[in-house]
Order: structure tokens, then C-alpha cells, then sequence
């Protein structure tokens, strides 16, 4: 009896892949439209993307943009806020709203069936949204409840601490997005409608992903209705400032006695996305120092020494310029070693960098990226990213190209550059018993905040 021997296939790399590409309209009120038909993905996303940066709010009203975003559905000159909310659920739309350093973003998703309900909803409430009184009530009570909830948190107060500690007191991002306890009480109705009748479709972007076959009439119904959306003639201008503090090289510890761990939180300056360096370069860094549990971080923090469950390291642009920011937690007793430990990782310079390493971030990142883009939603929202921050749907298929011919050389240098800049802004969440050490680590002064 003989036997048949079958030689195991061959395992290739996978095919170069490119982020699909949009046909691109202009509205007639001056919105900027995106379509892009993905076969298969029958829930349709629909984004809104307008100018209206929070550092544009009035002094001690802060808050006042992602809270007039959040009442847009709470009520128009048409209809009740329940009215609302039973016409979307009852034709299956699932809303959402909120707002960034560049402005307001509004979203849907829905069947294709009723895409022309859902962007009458869009545009009624970008057009005649009333803010009742109640509403708006409730919704500043929610974002309290926030602030206290996010204050307990150990990670959330990690970041808020951050951003009041690292950004100048005198600009926008030195004060949480949503505001904070004093100016969220004092916001009113009025507020929000003024902050609403500033809202202006110039500048903006909508966009429309999905399964497009059963609605072969998809712009000429955006352009009938999100299209005669008037608003305003002109939007604020762009996002202001977001400087570093003077005081900001420093160690600040929020004292939580008995807590089983300490939440570290340390960041300093870091690229945007129109980086000399480009921005795939800084994708891989992220993944080699901090991206995974195989990164350099937790193969020291979390396998060898048992002092965390993990700690995560990236790269957070901004309209200019970026952040570079760690964070994650630690065993409260191993917090000072833990820390000295992680600021020697980081200290790496471009040259302690393995070509290896390089090489398998690099490639998990971009043969990934097919199943982060795999979805209608997830499209949209890259989209809107990118078109917010200037920049073109090939972003992405330019990044991948980069991160496929990726050379340690070139992440050596841009991580160099890191290290060359301000140093690190170190916020700690944790029992104070534990701090014991932190004042002779370099790290600058170390102060107290209740």
C-alpha cells in the first residue's frame, strides 16, 4: 500500500492593501461630502464634521460646545425630545455626538432603508434644535456626575491631572474638553444656543460609508437635506494654542491612601501627523515601547518583575503638534522601583534600537490594518480624522507604504528627537506611603495636589 507525502504549503507575506478611496462632492451650503460604497456592510455610517473649536468658547463657560452637542436630539422646533427618540428608534438609527479640539462631530448609523429619515433627523436638529430648559438640566447634571465619577477613577484623574499640569493655564487644553465642576454648573440654555448659532456647514465634512446598493439616490438625498442646511456664513477660526507649561517637567502625586496600585500617567511633547519623520514611523515606535505585552515595557515591568498587568505607550497628535504619553498601573509597593525601571526603559536612545523589533512592529501594524478598517463605522471615522486635521484620504495608504519600508535608521531618528525635547511630565494616582524615593529619580520637583 503506498503513501502519499503532501509538502506544507509555502506561507507568503500578505498582499500590499490600500484604504479604500471615496468619490468626493461638494454640497451646495458648502459641505465637503465623502461616499464610499463597501459591499457587505448593510448598516450605512453617517458622519458630520464641523468647525467649532472648544478654545472658541467664553471664558467660564467651558463645557458649553460637547454639552450644546450632546442636547442637539433633546428637542426641536418640530419635535419633542420623546418624539425624537421614538422616531429613531423606530426606524432603527443609533445617534451620537460630541466634541474635539477641532469642533463638533455628529454620527448615525443605519439601515439603507431609512438613510433618508436618519438625515432628516441630522438636519433638524443641526437647524432647529431649541435646548429645552429641562433637557439641558439633565444633561449638566450627567456631566457632573461625570466629572465626580472620572475624579474617583484613578486612570481617568491619572489624565486629568495631566493636562493641568502639563498645558498652560492660559489655553484651552489645560481644562478638561468637557469642562470642569464650576463652569459645567453654570452653564444655561442660552449658552448652548449661542454656542449652536455658530455652528456653520463652511469647512465641514460629511461623510457616508457602507453598503450603498439598495439607496442608488445616497448624495442627491444628502445634498436635499444636510445640503440646504444654512448655519452660519463663517466659522471660528482654528484651534488656539496648546503650550506646554513652564512648570511642567515635574512629578505630581494625587494622594489615594490604601490603594492596591498606583496609576502612572507620564507624557512630554510628541509629533502630529504631518511629521518630517512620518507618521507610520511613530506607529511602530508606539507598538515596540508600549503597543503590546511582547513591547519593551511590559517584558521588563509586567514578565520579569511582576509589577504591573500592563503598561501601554503611544502618540497622540493634535492640530499641532503631539503628545507622547505612558501610562498604565503598577504594584502600590514596587511604585518608586517600577518607575525608575520605566523612565530607564524609555531613556533607550535611537541607536539601543533592534532592527528586529523595528521590523515586527512595523509589520504588525500595517498588516493589521485591514481588520481595524473593516468596518463601515471604522472608515467613517478615519475619514473624518483625517479630512478634520487637513489632511487627504490617502493618508493612510501612504502611512502603510512607509511602515512596509520602514528602517531602524529612521525610527532612531525620530525617537532621538523625542528624547532631545522637554522632559517628561510625571503624574501619579497612589498611597503616598509608597512615594518614598520619587525626589531622587531627576525628575524635578515633586509636589502634593488634594
Amino acid at each position: 500500500m503506498s503513501t502519499r507525502t503532501t509538502e506544507r504549503p509555502q506561507v507568503r507575506p500578505p498582499g500590499a492593501w490600500a484604504f479604500p478611496e471615496p468619490d468626493e462632492h461638494q454640497l451646495p451650503n458648502g459641505l465637503r461630502l465623502l461616499v464610499l460604497d463597501l459591499p457587505g456592510q448593510h448598516v450605512l455610517s453617517v458622519r458630520v464634521a464641523l468647525t467649532l473649536p472648544v478654545s472658541s468658547e467664553v471664558p467660564g463657560t467651558e463645557g458649553s460646545t460637547l454639552l450644546m452637542a450632546r442636547a442637539l436630539d433633546e428637542g426641536t422646533v418640530r419635535h419633542t425630545s420623546e418624539e425624537l427618540a421614538e422616531l429613531t428608534e423606530r426606524h432603527g438609527i443609533a445617534w451620537g455626538a460630541g466634541a474635539g479640539e477641532r469642533g463638533v462631530h455628529l454620527g448615525v448609523e443605519v439601515t439603507g432603508r431609512h438613510l433618508g429619515t436618519a438625515l432628516e433627523v441630522l438636519t433638524e436638529c443641526l437647524a432647529e434644535a431649541t435646548f429645552p430648559d429641562t433637557e439641558v438640566a439633565r444633561l449638566a447634571r450627567h456631566r457632573l456626575a461625570d466629572i465626580a465619577h472620572d475624579d474617583a477613577d484613578p486612570g481617568a484623574r491619572a489624565s486629568l491631572q495631566f493636562v493641568r499640569t502639563y498645558f498652560d493655564e492660559r489655553d484651552r487644553p489645560h481644562t478638561p474638553l468637557g469642562g470642569d465642576r464650576n463652569s459645567v454648573a453654570g452653564l444655561t440654555p442660552e449658552h448652548l444656543r449661542e454656542r449652536h448659532a455658530a455652528l456653520s456647514p463652511v469647512g465641514g465634512t460629511v461623510v457616508l460609508v457602507g453598503d450603498l446598493s439598495t439607496t442608488p439616490d445616497a448624495v442627491r438625498a444628502v445634498a436635499a437635506t444636510l445640503g440646504g442646511w444654512a448655519g452660519q456664513a463663517r466659522p471660528p477660526g482654528p484651534p488656539g494654542p496648546a503650550r506646554r507649561a513652564d512648570t511642567a517637567g515635574r512629578v505630581v502625586l494625587v494622594p489615594r491612601p490604601g490603594l492596591a496600585q498606583t496609576e502612572l500617567y507620564l507624557g512630554r511633547p510628541g509629533p502630529d501627523r504631518r511629521t518630517p519623520h512620518g507618521w507610520g514611523t511613530y506607529q511602530a515606535l508606539g507598538m515596540l515601547l508600549g503597543g503590546s505585552p511582547h513591547a519593551r515595557i511590559d517584558r521588563v515591568l509586567r514578565e520579569e518583575r511582576g509589577w504591573t498587568y500592563g503598561v501601554r505607550a503611544g502618540f497622540r497628535p493634535r492640530a499641532v503638534g503631539g503628545l507622547t504619553v505612558v501610562g498604565g498601573s503598577v504594584r502600590a509597593d514596587a511604585t518608586a522601583p517600577a518607575l525608575e525601571e520605566l523612565l530607564q526603559i524609555l531613556s533607550v536612545p535611537g541607536a539601543g534600537l533592534g532592527e528586529a523589533e523595528v521590523r515586527a512592529a512595523a509589520d504588525f501594524v500595517a498588516r493589521t490594518a485591514p481588520g481595524r478598517y473593516g468596518t463601515a463605522d471604522a472608515v467613517a471615522d478615519e475619514l473624518v480624522a483625517l479630512l478634520s486635521d487637513g489632511l487627504g484620504p490617502r493618508t493612510v495608504t501612504e502611512t502603510l507604504e512607509q511602515l512596509r519600508t520602514l528602517t531602524v535608521e529612521q525610527v532612531a531618528a525620530a525617537w532621538d528627537e523625542v528624547l532631545a525635547g522637554p522632559p517628561w511630565t510625571v503624574v501619579l494616582v497612589g498611597d503616598p506611603g509608597y512615594a518614598e524615593g520619587l525626589a531622587d529619580l531627576g525628575l524635578g520637583p515633586v509636589s502634593v495636589v488634594g
